[in-house]
Protein backbone atom coordinates (compact mmCIF):
# COMPACT_ATOMS: atom_id res chain seq x y z
CA UNK A 1 0.00 0.00 0.00
CA UNK A 2 2.85 2.28 0.78
CA UNK A 3 4.53 1.73 -2.98
CA UNK A 4 1.10 2.55 -3.65
CA UNK A 5 0.20 6.04 -2.60
CA UNK A 6 4.15 7.23 -2.76
CA UNK A 7 4.00 6.18 -6.48
CA UNK A 8 0.53 7.74 -6.93
CA UNK A 9 1.38 10.59 -5.19
CA UNK A 10 4.11 11.49 -7.34
CA UNK A 11 2.27 11.11 -10.17
CA UNK A 12 0.08 13.87 -8.77
CA UNK A 13 2.74 16.05 -7.65
CA UNK A 14 3.92 16.35 -11.35
CA UNK A 15 0.86 16.48 -13.11
CA UNK A 16 -0.23 19.24 -10.88
CA UNK A 17 2.67 20.86 -10.53
CA UNK A 18 3.36 21.22 -14.00
CA UNK A 19 -0.33 22.43 -14.76
CA UNK A 20 0.17 25.29 -12.16
CA UNK A 21 3.20 27.18 -13.85
CA UNK A 22 1.31 28.67 -16.48
CA UNK A 23 -0.54 31.51 -14.16
CA UNK A 24 3.78 32.64 -14.16
CA UNK A 25 3.99 32.68 -18.07
CA UNK A 26 0.95 33.92 -19.01
CA UNK A 27 1.78 37.79 -18.74
CA UNK A 28 5.35 37.35 -20.88
CA UNK A 29 3.71 35.13 -23.27
CA UNK A 30 0.77 37.54 -24.04
CA UNK A 31 3.09 39.99 -24.45
CA UNK A 32 5.12 38.68 -27.38
CA UNK A 33 2.40 36.44 -29.16
CA UNK A 34 -0.69 38.58 -28.57
CA UNK A 35 0.02 42.10 -28.32
CA UNK A 36 -0.79 42.01 -24.52
CA UNK A 37 -4.04 40.70 -24.43
CA UNK A 38 -4.33 38.01 -21.81
CA UNK A 39 -7.63 36.56 -22.34
CA UNK A 40 -6.49 34.97 -25.75
CA UNK A 41 -4.17 32.38 -23.51
CA UNK A 42 -6.41 32.52 -20.18
CA UNK A 43 -8.82 30.75 -23.06
CA UNK A 44 -6.59 28.09 -23.77
CA UNK A 45 -6.20 27.35 -19.95
CA UNK A 46 -9.42 27.71 -19.36
CA UNK A 47 -9.91 25.08 -22.30
CA UNK A 48 -7.84 22.83 -20.78
CA UNK A 49 -9.80 22.71 -17.77
CA UNK A 50 -12.59 22.17 -19.35
CA UNK A 51 -11.00 19.10 -21.71
CA UNK A 52 -9.45 18.02 -18.37
CA UNK A 53 -12.97 17.90 -17.07
CA UNK A 54 -15.04 16.33 -20.04
CA UNK A 55 -12.18 13.96 -20.62
CA UNK A 56 -12.22 12.36 -17.04
CA UNK A 57 -15.05 10.47 -17.01
CA UNK A 58 -13.77 8.72 -20.51
CA UNK A 59 -10.63 8.23 -18.65
CA UNK A 60 -12.33 6.91 -15.67
CA UNK A 61 -14.18 4.32 -18.25
CA UNK A 62 -11.00 3.53 -19.49
CA UNK A 63 -9.62 2.70 -16.10
CA UNK A 64 -12.45 0.80 -14.99
CA UNK A 65 -12.59 -1.51 -18.02
CA UNK A 66 -9.01 -1.68 -19.37
CA UNK A 67 -6.87 -0.51 -16.14
CA UNK A 68 -5.54 2.22 -14.53
CA UNK A 69 -2.13 2.51 -15.80
CA UNK A 70 -3.19 1.88 -19.63
CA UNK A 71 -5.61 5.40 -18.97
CA UNK A 72 -2.07 7.29 -17.26
CA UNK A 73 -0.07 5.81 -20.00
CA UNK A 74 -2.68 7.60 -22.77
CA UNK A 75 -2.74 10.57 -20.45
CA UNK A 76 0.92 10.85 -20.15
CA UNK A 77 1.59 11.03 -23.73
CA UNK A 78 -1.25 13.26 -24.63
CA UNK A 79 0.63 15.76 -22.04
CA UNK A 80 3.84 15.51 -23.45
CA UNK A 81 3.06 16.20 -26.70
CA UNK A 82 0.83 19.21 -25.44
CA UNK A 83 3.60 20.68 -23.90
CA UNK A 84 5.74 20.40 -27.17
CA UNK A 85 2.82 22.36 -28.96
CA UNK A 86 2.93 25.37 -26.03
CA UNK A 87 6.34 25.54 -26.31
CA UNK A 88 6.57 25.79 -30.05
CA UNK A 89 3.59 27.05 -31.08
CA UNK A 90 3.01 30.72 -32.00
CA UNK A 91 -0.62 31.20 -32.69
CA UNK A 92 -3.56 31.28 -30.96
CA UNK A 93 -5.10 28.00 -32.05
CA UNK A 94 -1.55 25.86 -31.53
CA UNK A 95 -1.71 27.21 -27.70
CA UNK A 96 -5.13 26.09 -27.20
CA UNK A 97 -4.50 22.88 -29.07
CA UNK A 98 -0.88 22.48 -26.99
CA UNK A 99 -1.86 23.97 -23.48
CA UNK A 100 -5.68 23.53 -24.10
CA UNK A 101 -6.93 20.62 -25.72
CA UNK A 102 -3.98 18.01 -24.82
CA UNK A 103 -2.82 18.99 -21.60
CA UNK A 104 -6.48 19.11 -20.41
CA UNK A 105 -6.06 15.44 -21.58
CA UNK A 106 -2.69 14.76 -20.14
CA UNK A 107 -4.19 16.24 -16.58
CA UNK A 108 -7.02 14.21 -16.97
CA UNK A 109 -5.39 10.59 -17.16
CA UNK A 110 -2.47 11.61 -14.87
CA UNK A 111 -4.87 13.47 -12.10
CA UNK A 112 -7.57 12.90 -9.49
CA UNK A 113 -9.38 10.39 -11.28
CA UNK A 114 -7.31 7.57 -11.90
CA UNK A 115 -4.64 8.15 -9.39
CA UNK A 116 -6.94 7.86 -6.53
CA UNK A 117 -8.93 5.23 -8.06
CA UNK A 118 -6.22 3.33 -7.59
CA UNK A 119 -5.20 3.82 -4.10
CA UNK A 120 -9.31 4.01 -3.00
CA UNK A 121 -9.56 0.65 -4.64
CA UNK A 122 -6.49 -0.57 -2.63
CA UNK A 123 -7.56 0.56 0.69
CA UNK A 124 -8.62 -1.17 3.41
CA UNK A 125 -12.11 0.27 3.83
CA UNK A 126 -12.02 2.00 6.69
CA UNK A 127 -8.56 3.31 6.17
CA UNK A 128 -9.21 4.91 2.30
CA UNK A 129 -9.99 8.57 3.50
CA UNK A 130 -6.68 8.23 5.38
CA UNK A 131 -4.76 6.89 2.40
CA UNK A 132 -6.79 9.12 0.25
CA UNK A 133 -5.59 12.29 1.93
CA UNK A 134 -1.78 11.41 1.81
CA UNK A 135 -1.70 10.68 -1.66
CA UNK A 136 -3.74 14.07 -2.40
CA UNK A 137 -1.26 15.89 -0.04
CA UNK A 138 2.26 14.61 -1.87
CA UNK A 139 0.35 15.66 -4.94
CA UNK A 140 0.48 18.66 -3.25
CA UNK A 141 3.94 19.25 -3.26
CA UNK A 142 4.44 19.33 -7.11
CA UNK A 143 2.65 22.65 -6.94
CA UNK A 144 5.72 24.06 -4.19
CA UNK A 145 8.33 23.09 -6.10
CA UNK A 146 7.60 23.85 -9.97
CA UNK A 147 6.05 27.75 -9.40
CA UNK A 148 8.85 28.30 -7.36
CA UNK A 149 10.99 27.01 -10.05
CA UNK A 150 9.05 28.82 -12.83
CA UNK A 151 9.39 32.53 -10.34
CA UNK A 152 13.28 32.30 -10.80
CA UNK A 153 13.86 31.07 -14.20
CA UNK A 154 11.67 33.52 -15.39
CA UNK A 155 13.48 36.66 -14.63
CA UNK A 156 16.91 35.34 -16.74
CA UNK A 157 14.62 33.09 -19.11
CA UNK A 158 12.13 33.46 -21.87
CA UNK A 159 8.65 31.76 -21.52
CA UNK A 160 9.48 29.60 -24.39
CA UNK A 161 12.88 27.68 -22.49
CA UNK A 162 11.11 28.12 -19.23
CA UNK A 163 8.50 25.89 -19.97
CA UNK A 164 10.51 23.66 -22.08
CA UNK A 165 12.51 23.04 -18.19
CA UNK A 166 9.54 22.28 -16.95
CA UNK A 167 8.14 19.99 -19.01
CA UNK A 168 11.09 17.49 -18.45
CA UNK A 169 9.44 17.21 -15.13
CA UNK A 170 6.98 14.73 -16.74
CA UNK A 171 9.91 12.10 -17.04
CA UNK A 172 9.38 10.70 -13.88
CA UNK A 173 6.13 9.63 -14.37
CA UNK A 174 7.41 7.22 -16.86
CA UNK A 175 8.86 5.49 -13.70
CA UNK A 176 6.20 5.64 -11.51
CA UNK A 177 3.36 4.33 -13.15
CA UNK A 178 4.10 1.04 -13.51
CA UNK A 179 3.41 1.01 -9.28
CA UNK A 180 0.44 1.93 -9.24
CA UNK A 181 -0.90 -1.75 -10.01
CA UNK A 182 -4.52 -2.07 -7.85
CA UNK A 183 -4.54 -5.01 -5.57
CA UNK A 184 -7.47 -6.58 -3.72
CA UNK A 185 -9.55 -4.29 -1.54
CA UNK A 186 -7.95 -5.69 2.08
CA UNK A 187 -10.53 -6.96 4.14
CA UNK A 188 -12.83 -4.46 6.59
CA UNK A 189 -11.99 -3.87 9.87
CA UNK A 190 -14.04 -6.05 12.23
CA UNK A 191 -17.58 -4.66 12.60
CA UNK A 192 -17.68 -2.98 9.06
CA UNK A 193 -19.19 -5.45 6.73
CA UNK A 194 -18.31 -7.04 3.30
CA UNK A 195 -19.56 -5.21 -0.19
CA UNK A 196 -22.26 -6.55 -1.52
CA UNK A 197 -21.96 -7.78 -4.97
CA UNK A 198 -21.86 -4.71 -7.34
CA UNK A 199 -24.64 -3.55 -10.08
CA UNK A 200 -23.36 -2.93 -13.53
CA UNK A 201 -21.61 0.17 -14.90
CA UNK A 202 -24.32 1.71 -16.91
CA UNK A 203 -26.64 0.91 -14.09
CA UNK A 204 -24.46 2.28 -11.35
CA UNK A 205 -24.44 5.60 -13.47
CA UNK A 206 -27.74 5.83 -13.88
CA UNK A 207 -28.26 5.25 -10.22
CA UNK A 208 -25.96 8.30 -9.67
CA UNK A 209 -27.39 10.74 -11.81
CA UNK A 210 -30.84 10.30 -9.80
CA UNK A 211 -29.41 10.45 -6.51
CA UNK A 212 -29.48 14.20 -4.95
CA UNK A 213 -26.90 14.08 -2.85
CA UNK A 214 -24.10 12.85 -5.57
CA UNK A 215 -25.77 15.35 -7.48
CA UNK A 216 -25.42 18.22 -4.64
CA UNK A 217 -21.80 17.06 -4.58
CA UNK A 218 -20.95 17.69 -8.12
CA UNK A 219 -22.54 20.96 -7.86
CA UNK A 220 -20.37 21.99 -4.61
CA UNK A 221 -17.21 20.59 -6.73
CA UNK A 222 -17.75 22.79 -9.38
CA UNK A 223 -16.74 25.88 -7.07
CA UNK A 224 -13.95 24.38 -5.85
CA UNK A 225 -12.46 24.55 -9.39
CA UNK A 226 -13.75 27.95 -10.01
CA UNK A 227 -11.99 28.94 -6.68
CA UNK A 228 -9.18 27.04 -7.77
CA UNK A 229 -8.78 27.86 -11.33
CA UNK A 230 -9.18 31.68 -11.03
CA UNK A 231 -6.38 31.71 -8.28
CA UNK A 232 -3.96 29.83 -9.95
CA UNK A 233 -4.38 31.40 -12.99
CA UNK A 234 -5.16 35.50 -11.97
CA UNK A 235 -3.23 35.63 -8.89
CA UNK A 236 -0.19 36.76 -9.86
CA UNK A 237 -1.38 39.43 -12.65
CA UNK A 238 -3.38 40.36 -9.60
CA UNK A 239 -0.47 40.81 -7.77
CA UNK A 240 0.78 42.96 -9.91
CA UNK A 241 -1.61 45.33 -10.79
CA UNK A 242 -2.67 45.92 -7.17
CA UNK A 243 0.30 45.15 -4.52
CA UNK A 244 1.42 47.90 -2.79
CA UNK A 245 5.01 47.42 -2.91
CA UNK A 246 8.28 49.63 -4.55
CA UNK A 247 9.12 45.98 -6.19
CA UNK A 248 9.45 45.57 -10.24
CA UNK A 249 6.42 43.99 -11.96
CA UNK A 250 8.25 40.82 -12.66
CA UNK A 251 9.28 40.59 -8.91
CA UNK A 252 5.35 40.96 -8.07
CA UNK A 253 4.43 38.45 -10.59
CA UNK A 254 7.11 36.38 -8.58
CA UNK A 255 5.51 37.15 -5.33
CA UNK A 256 2.10 35.62 -6.69
CA UNK A 257 3.94 32.99 -7.91
CA UNK A 258 5.40 32.27 -4.28
CA UNK A 259 2.12 33.18 -2.89
CA UNK A 260 0.67 30.00 -4.83
CA UNK A 261 3.77 27.56 -3.66
CA UNK A 262 2.84 28.65 -0.40
CA UNK A 263 -0.49 27.69 -0.68
CA UNK A 264 0.79 24.32 -2.38
CA UNK A 265 3.00 23.94 1.06
CA UNK A 266 0.58 24.60 3.20
CA UNK A 267 -2.22 22.39 1.09
CA UNK A 268 -0.22 19.28 2.08
CA UNK A 269 -1.42 20.01 5.62
CA UNK A 270 -4.45 20.98 5.15
CA UNK A 271 -5.53 17.70 3.19
CA UNK A 272 -4.35 15.42 5.91
CA UNK A 273 -6.13 17.76 8.61
CA UNK A 274 -9.36 17.51 6.37
CA UNK A 275 -9.25 13.63 6.01
CA UNK A 276 -8.52 12.77 9.23
CA UNK A 277 -11.23 15.52 10.26
CA UNK A 278 -13.73 13.32 7.53
CA UNK A 279 -12.70 9.70 9.50
CA UNK A 280 -14.15 11.68 12.70
CA UNK A 281 -16.93 14.19 11.77
CA UNK A 282 -19.35 14.33 9.09
CA UNK A 283 -17.71 14.55 5.65
CA UNK A 284 -20.79 16.73 4.38
CA UNK A 285 -20.22 19.10 7.19
CA UNK A 286 -16.16 19.29 7.00
CA UNK A 287 -16.77 20.13 3.24
CA UNK A 288 -19.17 22.61 4.32
CA UNK A 289 -16.65 24.56 6.40
CA UNK A 290 -14.10 24.66 3.91
CA UNK A 291 -16.25 26.24 1.29
CA UNK A 292 -17.41 28.72 4.11
CA UNK A 293 -13.41 30.04 5.08
CA UNK A 294 -12.73 29.79 1.39
CA UNK A 295 -15.43 32.72 1.00
CA UNK A 296 -14.26 33.92 4.58
CA UNK A 297 -10.38 33.99 3.41
CA UNK A 298 -11.24 35.95 -0.01
CA UNK A 299 -13.48 38.60 1.35
CA UNK A 300 -10.96 39.19 3.98
CA UNK A 301 -7.84 39.48 1.30
CA UNK A 302 -9.44 41.73 -1.33
CA UNK A 303 -10.98 44.09 1.30
CA UNK A 304 -7.28 44.93 3.11
CA UNK A 305 -4.72 46.70 1.63
CA UNK A 306 -2.81 44.59 -1.11
CA UNK A 307 0.28 44.06 0.54
CA UNK A 308 3.34 41.36 0.11
CA UNK A 309 2.55 40.18 3.80
CA UNK A 310 -1.33 39.87 2.84
CA UNK A 311 -0.34 37.99 -0.32
CA UNK A 312 1.43 35.48 1.20
CA UNK A 313 -0.51 35.15 3.99
CA UNK A 314 -3.90 34.60 1.67
CA UNK A 315 -1.57 31.83 -0.69
CA UNK A 316 -0.79 30.23 3.31
CA UNK A 317 -4.60 30.70 4.63
CA UNK A 318 -6.08 29.35 1.05
CA UNK A 319 -3.62 26.60 0.64
CA UNK A 320 -5.02 24.99 3.69
CA UNK A 321 -8.25 24.96 2.30
CA UNK A 322 -7.16 24.33 -1.36
CA UNK A 323 -7.33 20.37 -1.99
CA UNK A 324 -8.50 19.55 1.17
CA UNK A 325 -12.28 19.18 -0.62
CA UNK A 326 -10.79 16.06 -2.97
CA UNK A 327 -10.26 13.21 -0.23
CA UNK A 328 -13.23 14.06 1.16
CA UNK A 329 -15.17 14.39 -1.80
CA UNK A 330 -13.71 11.29 -3.19
CA UNK A 331 -14.31 9.09 0.05
CA UNK A 332 -17.97 10.09 0.00
CA UNK A 333 -18.87 8.38 -3.24
CA UNK A 334 -17.00 5.68 -2.19
CA UNK A 335 -19.90 5.85 0.51
CA UNK A 336 -22.22 6.31 -1.87
CA UNK A 337 -21.36 4.21 -4.92
CA UNK A 338 -18.34 1.49 -3.67
CA UNK A 339 -14.98 1.52 -5.21
CA UNK A 340 -15.83 -1.09 -8.54
CA UNK A 341 -17.56 2.89 -10.93
CA UNK A 342 -15.16 4.86 -8.55
CA UNK A 343 -13.17 6.65 -11.99
CA UNK A 344 -15.99 6.89 -13.58
CA UNK A 345 -18.26 8.26 -11.06
CA UNK A 346 -15.62 10.80 -9.69
CA UNK A 347 -15.01 11.19 -13.28
CA UNK A 348 -18.18 12.64 -13.60
CA UNK A 349 -18.00 14.77 -9.83
CA UNK A 350 -14.40 16.21 -11.43
CA UNK A 351 -15.99 17.30 -14.39
CA UNK A 352 -18.30 19.67 -12.98
CA UNK A 353 -15.21 21.07 -11.05
CA UNK A 354 -13.35 21.15 -14.14
CA UNK A 355 -16.45 23.12 -15.59
CA UNK A 356 -16.39 25.43 -12.65
CA UNK A 357 -12.75 25.95 -13.49
CA UNK A 358 -13.00 26.83 -16.94
CA UNK A 359 -15.47 29.99 -16.06
CA UNK A 360 -12.86 30.71 -12.99
CA UNK A 361 -9.66 31.13 -15.56
CA UNK A 362 -11.88 32.22 -18.81
CA UNK A 363 -14.47 35.00 -16.81
CA UNK A 364 -10.87 36.04 -14.46
CA UNK A 365 -9.08 36.86 -18.50
CA UNK A 366 -12.65 38.26 -19.55
CA UNK A 367 -13.41 40.69 -16.79
CA UNK A 368 -9.43 41.88 -16.73
CA UNK A 369 -9.55 42.57 -19.98
CA UNK A 370 -12.94 44.74 -19.82
CA UNK A 371 -12.44 45.80 -16.77
CA UNK A 372 -8.73 46.29 -15.79
CA UNK A 373 -9.74 44.60 -12.58
CA UNK A 374 -10.88 41.36 -10.97
CA UNK A 375 -13.34 42.69 -8.39
CA UNK A 376 -16.69 41.00 -10.04
CA UNK A 377 -14.66 37.83 -10.20
CA UNK A 378 -14.14 38.16 -6.73
CA UNK A 379 -17.10 38.62 -5.30
CA UNK A 380 -18.61 36.30 -7.78
CA UNK A 381 -16.07 33.97 -5.87
CA UNK A 382 -17.58 34.62 -2.22
CA UNK A 383 -21.00 34.17 -3.21
CA UNK A 384 -20.57 30.78 -4.50
CA UNK A 385 -18.54 29.73 -1.50
CA UNK A 386 -21.45 30.52 0.58
CA UNK A 387 -23.73 28.45 -1.80
CA UNK A 388 -21.28 25.41 -1.56
CA UNK A 389 -21.21 25.32 1.70
CA UNK A 390 -24.58 25.37 2.25
CA UNK A 391 -25.21 22.83 -0.71
CA UNK A 392 -23.17 20.36 1.33
CA UNK A 393 -24.99 21.09 4.79
CA UNK A 394 -27.93 18.70 2.65
CA UNK A 395 -25.82 15.51 1.36
CA UNK A 396 -26.35 12.37 2.94
CA UNK A 397 -23.52 10.44 4.08
CA UNK A 398 -24.87 7.50 3.38
CA UNK A 399 -24.90 4.33 0.97
CA UNK A 400 -27.00 5.47 -2.29
CA UNK A 401 -30.03 3.15 -2.67
CA UNK A 402 -28.89 0.00 -5.74
CA UNK A 403 -31.00 -0.31 -8.83
CA UNK A 404 -33.72 -2.83 -8.06
CA UNK A 405 -34.45 -0.82 -4.56
CA UNK A 406 -31.84 -2.64 -2.34
CA UNK A 407 -29.43 -0.35 -0.10
CA UNK A 408 -26.10 0.44 -1.94
CA UNK A 409 -22.46 -0.35 -1.03
CA UNK A 410 -22.69 -1.90 2.64
CA UNK A 411 -19.58 -1.68 4.51
CA UNK A 412 -18.89 1.58 2.77
CA UNK A 413 -20.47 3.75 4.79
CA UNK A 414 -17.61 5.32 6.88
CA UNK A 415 -14.12 5.92 5.06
Amino acid sequence: MRVIVIAGGLVLAISFGVRAVFGGVIEPLSAELFGGRIEIFSLAIAIQNLVWGLAQPGFGMIADRFGDRKAMWIGLACYAAGMAICVTGSSAASQGIGAGVLVGMGISGTAFGTVLAVVGRSAPVEKRSHYLGIASAIGSSGQVVLPLLVSWLITFMDWRMTLAIVSLALVPMVFAIPLLRAREVAPAAPGVQAAEVEPGLGLTIRAAFGHGSYLLLAAGFFVCGFHLAFITAHLPTFVQMNCISTASAAELRGLGLQALALAGLANIFGTIAASRLGMRFSKPYVLAAIYALRAVAILVFISLPITPASVLVFGAVMGVLWLSTVPLTSALVLVMFGPRAMGTLFGFVFLSHQLGSFAGVWLGGLAFDRTGSYDQIWYLAIAMGALSAIAHLLVRECAAPRPGGSTGPTGVART
